[in-house]
């Protein structure tokens, strides 16, 4: 499924550091020392991107997890009970979640890397899993492959050459 590329200088984006590590790296004379940062980006509209950045200060790590996310965003289909249109699972390498649809009143039930990433997508309604591994940006990635994967019935219907009413039923 061919995906547009958003210009994010169009959006009002929010982000939010869902991981900071300490990574190290053993040279001749000792470790040097450097930092990690997982950002999601997000205007709480359908939009929604993550990116990595590593740096050997904390903020300049974050600014360029920040600018990573905001060259990979992508567009989510939102249904009418903000949630999304069909339950589904999403994985990256050894992690999976599923995402289970919800109706009105319901909230965001789900960990904190999944959570991030459906807060800024704009989902209000809406019951998550995380199953298999727990790394921080794997569980993140997985969620944002599941949300990629999401198709609108008008996109099933016109694939199939249906109506809509066919489709949904």
């Amino acid at each position: 499924m061919k995906r547009t590329i958003i210009d994010a200088s169009q959006l009002e984006l929010n982000d939010k550091v869902v991981a900071i590590k300490r990574v190290s790296k053993t040279v001749k004379g000792g470790r040097t020392m450097r930092f990690s940062a997982l950002v999601v980006v997000g205007d709480g509209n359908g939009h929604v991107g993550v990116g990595v950045g590593k740096s050997a200060e904390i903020p300049e790590a974050i600014r360029k997890g920040k600018e990573d996310a905001m060259k990979n965003i992508v567009e989510i289909p939102v249904d009418e009970n903000n949630s999304i249109p069909h339950d589904i699972i999403g994985r990256f390498g050894s992690a999976s979640v599923l995402l289970k649809r919800a109706d009105q009143g319901t909230g965001v039930i789900a960990g904190g890397p999944a959570r991030a990433i459906l807060e800024l997508a704009g989902i209000k309604n809406i019951r998550t899993k995380s199953l298999g591994s727990n790394n921080k940006q794997n569980v993140v990635l997985a969620t944002l492959t599941g949300l990629k994967s999401l198709q609108t019935p008008e996109q099933v219907a016109k694939k199939r050459g249906k109506a809509v009413d066919e489709i949904t039923g």
